[in-house]
């Protein structure tokens, strides 16, 4: 990623980025550094981080790696020690991992919240930004999204993010932190995990493609998402960790693109570019997925000033081409 989204000279400024030795929170600390932010601090647990992504940042000076657990609140106040911005972005993702372990979701995506918000309360922080989910909207059936207008969770993960937004609400109103929450619609692109079983859709694609296998989709297919290229997440992030705009604050913002495509259309996009004639293998639809997915980005354009940068098309170009690389290095 080569495009700028600060004005500000980072060479002043101390950062955070819990679960940077993950895939967005990855992209995160390595635009501060390639731009030679003061210091970055990376705060993983390594249950969901990867240590080539750490490799990737430990070529840069001013990188520090702390290896803790956001449910530890000791650690989560070292963490914060001497750090003028946080992204916070360590949590268990997965709607399917939250059906199966509610109590575990809980405890990392709340308990662990509330730990940062507090140690970033006793750290003076000057502002803290954190993932949210596009999961909040729950069953709520209009299109596109609009930030005011949710409905019921469909799954303990979506109930998890739903409450960091509330706390975030709470602790900038009682305790004065100034937040900025970020409802990420379908981050995709380089580093995402290819493996386990929660591995992203767009690089399971790829990887049963390459191995000649039918790919599983998940119910018909005709599920829309609006997919949406990491650097955008990143933009937004840096743009809401120095924004000095009052009315930005304490508020949560639609991270996309702003187009939806179904699951079946992304399919055959990755199957033509690769030029494999496999078809896919359907399904039973996954418990708790939400059937259609669109954003509406304009209180972000409005208040941040994002613009997303690369669409869906360019994105998933650059995405495949990194995990066919990958998976042909692999054989």
């Amino acid at each position: 990623m080569d495009r700028t989204f600060h004005q500000t000279d980072l060479s002043n400024h101390s950062f955070l980025v819990t679960g940077g030795a993950g895939f967005i929170g990855g992209h995160i600390a390595e635009y501060l550094l390639k731009n030679k932010a003061g210091k970055v601090r990376v705060l993983d647990n390594m249950a969901n981080g990867f240590k080539s992504n750490l490799d990737i940042l430990g070529q840069y000076d001013h990188f520090e790696f702390m290896e803790g657990d956001i449910r530890n609140l000791e650690t989560c106040r070292k963490a914060c020690e001497g750090i003028d911005y946080v992204s916070h972005q360590a949590a268990l993702g997965s709607v399917p991992r939250s059906i199966k372990e509610p109590y575990l979701t809980n405890d990392v995506n709340v308990g662990g919240f509330v730990n940062m918000l507090k140690a970033a309360v006793e750290n003076k922080i000057k502002q803290f930004v954190y993932a949210s989910s596009s999961s909040v909207y729950g069953d709520e059936p209009t299109l596109p999204k609009k930030e005011e207008r949710v409905g019921n969770c469909l799954s303990p993960y979506a109930v998890s993010k739903k409450t960091n937004e509330l706390y975030a609400d709470v602790f900038s109103r009682v305790y004065g932190l100034p937040l900025l929450g970020f409802r990420y619609f379908n981050i995709f692109g380089p580093r995402q995990d290819p493996d386990g079983p929660y591995a992203a859709v767009i690089p399971l694609f790829v990887k049963a493609l390459m191995n000649q296998t039918p790919p599983f989709i998940n119910g018909d297919g005709g599920q829309t998402r609006d997919f949406t290229f990491v650097e955008n997440a990143v933009q937004i992030n840096i743009k809401g960790m120095l924004t000095d705009n009052e009315e930005a604050r304490n508020r949560v913002y639609n991270v996309a693109i702003g187009e939806n495509y179904s699951v079946n259309y992304l399919f055959e996009a990755i199957r033509d570019y690769l030029k494999i004639n496999i078809n896919p293998t359907y399904r039973d639809p996954r418990e708790g997925d939400i059937r259609n997915s669109l954003a509406d980005i304009s209180l972000a354009k409005e208040l941040l000033g994002y613009e997303p940068t690369t669409k869906f098309e360019t994105g998933l170009i650059k995405t495949i081409e990194y995990f066919k690389n990958l998976y042909a290095a692999k054989t």
